[in-house]
């Protein structure tokens, strides 16, 4: 059976994706929260007018700003890829780089 998953370091992001996320990262993860709270209020303003197609509309616009918070929040985390060497960009990283005095025994699972 051939293995599909991408290794980190594996495949590099192109420089147009860097170039947003570098300048998407200077917003504040909270504006994205905002507007997403923003979003649901203009939503109920039309509801409550009866404006139900312009609420529907506006109100589907809620989601996608709590995913772009997200992935900002991710970005500023992690960063964009795990080149030059490092793996900081990648979750699970610091399992590897940092040993605690727990970790010096298996854990096994179940128990």
């Amino acid at each position: 059976m051939t293995d599909y998953r991408v290794n980190p370091g594996e495949v590099e992001e192109d420089q147009f994706t860097a170039a947003i996320e570098k300048t998407t990262s200077r917003i504040p993860t909270s504006a994205y929260l905002a507007l997403a709270l923003g979003a649901m209020a203009v939503s109920a303003t039309f509801q409550a007018f009866n404006k139900k197609h312009e609420s529907m509309f506006v109100g589907q616009w809620a989601a996608p700003f709590l995913l772009l918070g997200i992935y900002n929040k991710l970005v500023k985390q992690h960063g964009s890829d795990g080149r030059h060497g490092r793996d900081a960009g990648y979750i699970g990283s610091a399992e590897r780089t940092y040993r605690s005095p727990e970790s010096s025994y298996t854990h096994t699972a179940g128990i």
